[in-house]
């Protein structure tokens, strides 16, 4: 068995190295000009989310609490008025040998208005009242400061999943792609007998399983790429991916105590869990004032014009004023306040034991966040560790199999892992972004300076990274292994149905 000289082996290997490589990058350059960036998709999701609409009509009439609460400590006056007429059919009889009966009908008027003023001077359960208004219009800040918080994570979130689908789409091209040049190769080989027909059904099922997972790849993009479109209200196509070496901050400071410590205190949902408590306390105390007397202060003014009536014909109009003080007393209402108060003191103390799991899922929230980010960083550089050696992988098996000590599989494999790893590592990327941005909501603290420092990452050519490294050359060796190249070679005459040849 002959072998042609090895020079033109490394011209074959060089040409698919570039008609690998050029195709590849440009199927998977993106124009800067076409792709959003997450400040631009977080600006979009402001003007856009439903759901972030919805929050900020709810703080709007969360506020009206308030003003409301303070009516009932304020002034009430009520203007009436009044206008009738009146017909009165009238017969009169003398005693009996008197004359005779006399009938008539008669007209008359009453026209009046009245102001009447009530100022309350003791009523304790109208000022529990305003001060739970008070509590309302802060808890409805808190509500609405958290639905800024799940902003931020939900279109942070969403972009990440659209753009590890885009990375998982771009790595399934970018792997069918190398899968179909190894398949050109193993059928190349087969036919100048260098390799058996084992190599090309290997790389043929794999360019039938890349080109499945290219399809599924696509549709979870579409998906993705919905999702976020439900949150902005705007079409999307592609995003900025992040720079390869881009530096995640990691959490400051690094001290996982001091973060549930701080979440603890800082957690919007502990504080909307106190402001419930305290509200739930003051309803105790309104009940209670129902065993209390109330005070009002009432003042009235007005006008009365009769033109008659039924016993007097004749005219009469005045003016009237009055001024007072009215003191209410409750002394029996049936046992309905003693029930109202047991009532109460039931839920205040549900809401205490709402506040502490409040505080207790917060410190458990920030510790499972930082443990996320810190561990994630460490993930992050162990991955880029694995990328490189499945980078030399691939060198290594593609130069062992030109010179016969590796098969088709193994390239395929060393392929696969390089692409794996390299889904893995944008994913834990992502992860650890992410998990930075839930410990910072999960202490309050989370802004859109946050999302601005993330967006600086980011980078306008994310398929970069997706490039399969150049074929490593063979070096000084002139032609391939001997023994190598008659098992091959022997191999391929067996599997074709003939004797090895020698």
């Amino acid at each position: 068995m002959t072998f042609a000289p090895f020079a033109a082996t490394g011209r074959m290997r060089l040409a698919v190295a570039l008609s690998f490589a050029l195709p590849l990058y440009a199927l998977l350059q993106v124009p800067a000009a076409s792709a959003a960036d997450l400040l631009q998709v977080y600006r979009d999701a402001q003007s856009n989310d439903a759901q972030f609409a919805s929050a900020r009509s709810q703080l709007l009439a969360t506020r009206e609490r308030l003003p409301q609460g303070r009516a009932g400590l304020l002034p009430q006056v009520v203007g009436t008025a009044g206008a009738n007429r009146t017909k009165l059919d009238q017969t009169a009889s003398l005693p009996i040998g008197g004359s005779p009966s006399t009938s008539g009908t008669r007209f008359f008027n009453n026209n009046n208005w009245q102001l009447q003023l009530s100022q309350p001077l003791f009523r304790w359960d109208r000022w529990e009242t305003y001060k739970q208004g008070e509590l309302a219009a802060l808890a409805g800040e808190v509500t609405f400061h958290q639905a800024e918080l799940d902003l931020i994570t939900r279109s942070a979130q969403a972009y990440f999943d659209v753009l590890a689908a885009q990375d998982n789409l771009y790595l399934a091209r970018a792997q069918k792609k190398a899968i179909g040049e190894q398949l050109e190769q193993a059928k190349r080989n087969f036919e100048v007998g260098t390799a058996t027909i084992v190599d090309a059904n290997d790389a043929q099922a794999r360019y039938d399983l890349a080109t499945s997972t290219e399809i599924a790849a696509q549709n979870d993009l579409e998906i993705r790429r919905a999702t976020l479109q439900q949150i902005t209200g705007k079409p999307v196509d592609d995003l900025l991916g992040l720079r390869p070496e881009a530096p995640i901050p990691g959490p400051q400071p690094p001290d996982v105590n001091a973060w549930a410590a701080q979440a603890e205190a800082g957690n919007l949902q502990v504080n909307l869990a106190s402001y419930n408590l305290e509200t739930a306390q003051r309803e105790t105390n309104k009940a209670k004032a129902g065993h209390l007397p109330s005070v009002d202060l009432v003042a009235s003014y007005g006008f009365n014009n009769q033109t008659g009536s039924a016993t007097q014909v004749v005219s009469t109009h005045y003016n009237a004023s009055q001024i007072g003080v009215q003191l209410t007393l409750p002394i029996f209402a049936g046992g309905q306040i003693q029930s109202r108060v047991r009532e109460t003191l039931a839920l205040a103390d549900k809401a205490a034991s709402d506040l502490e799991f409040a505080r207790r899922t917060a410190a458990q929230s920030a510790r499972q966040s930082y443990s996320g980010v810190s561990n994630g960083l460490v993930q992050v550089k162990a991955l880029e560790a694995a990328e490189r050696s499945a980078q030399s992988a691939v060198e290594s098996n593609q130069l062992g199999y030109e010179v016969g000590v590796r098969i088709n599989i193994d390239v395929l494999n060393a392929e696969a892992q390089l692409f794996q790893t390299r889904a893995n590592l944008a994913k834990a990327r992502y992860d650890t972004i992410m998990n930075g941005l839930r410990l910072k909501a999960s202490t309050g603290v989370l802004k859109e300076d946050d999302v601005v420092q993330i967006n600086t990452l980011l980078t306008s050519a994310p398929g970069a990274m997706y490039q399969l490294p150049q074929k490593a050359k063979v070096g000084a060796v002139a032609t391939p292994a001997p023994a190598a190249a008659e098992r091959r070679g022997g191999r391929r005459d067996a599997l074709a149905g003939g004797t090895p040849r020698s």
